[in-house]
């Protein structure tokens, strides 16, 4: 957890990053934690009432797949579209962003399976994915980043299960099953419940630190797993992005479900070996609950 109030070693830190931020240099300026980060540090800043989003990387997160100047590019085409908060400055050096501070309320899973809001998350996410894509968003494949960092959490010596290599084969079988001629488009990748924030007239999608060119079919999913979404909300949330549910969409939409399971316990089991922010073991627990239910749901769909 972060502590309600900063260090003052840290707090010098972070004002030497904002001095640097051309509309924030001149200003005074009160620093406070937010919570909620698995992979950075956030910080609330408010600058003579105007609030914006100071986030600073977390060590190693390189080897998470995680690309600044990627990021940042995302989150200006999100921006652009009214979607995600406006970038104010990117200091590629410190490894630090500064946004907008979204006013509103953090959408909890259990309010995003509601219909009414299902639906306005589902016309957040396809004004995404109709967006152009920047040019500099690289390709992301799910199961090229869970291989990457499967090896990756090897040479740190993690601990990974014994069943793993089963399920892995498993995701090989999902990946020759999902290949589509469908063109990609701008995803997120990280549709946590804690990235979408709702003001009252619109819904906001933050952090687009894993967004790149992918399939909408993982961006969806990733969704609706993340949110625990049943069958029928599944449906739903088809119908609201597609107008329709069809039989198709709806199987690739469950396996690629699987999919992100799989890729929120791979993850686990890296940052477990490379986040300093968390106990090793918050990160452990994090991967087996992913791992557990991409288990539990191969049995019932295959």
């Amino acid at each position: 957890m972060m502590p309600d109030s900063l260090e003052r070693k840290e707090e010098e830190h972070l004002r030497s990053l904002l001095a640097r931020v051309s509309v924030l240099s001149q200003r005074e300026l009160t620093i406070e934690p937010l919570g909620g980060g698995l992979t950075n540090r956030n910080y609330l800043v408010d600058a003579d009432s105007e609030a914006y989003v100071l986030r600073v990387a977390g060590a190693d997160t390189a080897a998470l797949g995680i690309d600044r100047d990627q990021e940042v590019a995302c989150s200006r085409a999100a921006a652009a579209a009214g979607v995600g908060p406006e970038v104010v400055a990117y200091l590629r050096e410190q490894g630090a962003i500064v946004t907008r501070f979204v006013v509103g309320r953090m959408i909890k899973a259990v309010h995003i399976r509601k219909p009414k809001t299902l639906r306005r998350v589902a016309e957040a996410i396809r004004r995404c994915h109709e967006l152009p894509v920047p040019v500099e968003a690289a390709d992301f494949s799910p199961f090229a980043v869970v291989r990457r960092q499967r090896e990756l959490a090897r040479k740190r010596n993690v601990l990974l299960p014994s069943g793993l290599d089963d399920s892995l084969g498993l995701l090989a079988r999902l990946e020759a099953e999902l290949q589509t001629d469908d063109p990609p488009c701008l995803c997120h990748n990280d549709l946590l419940p804690a990235n979408f924030i709702d003001d009252g007239q619109r819904v906001w999608i933050i952090d687009w630190e894993f967004a790149g060119r992918g399939d909408r079919f993982f961006d969806l999913d990733s969704f609706a797993a993340n949110c625990e979404l049943d069958d029928s909300q599944e449906r739903t949330l088809a119908e609201c992005y597609f107008g329709e549910a069809r039989p198709a969409q709806l199987r690739r939409l469950r396996l690629m479900r699987l999919v992100s399971d799989m890729r929120e316990a791979m993850w686990g089991y890296l940052q477990s070996a490379v986040s300093r922010l968390h106990e090793p073991e918050y990160y452990l627990t994090y991967a087996r609950n992913h791992l557990n239910r991409f288990v539990a749901a191969r049995a019932a769909l295959l």
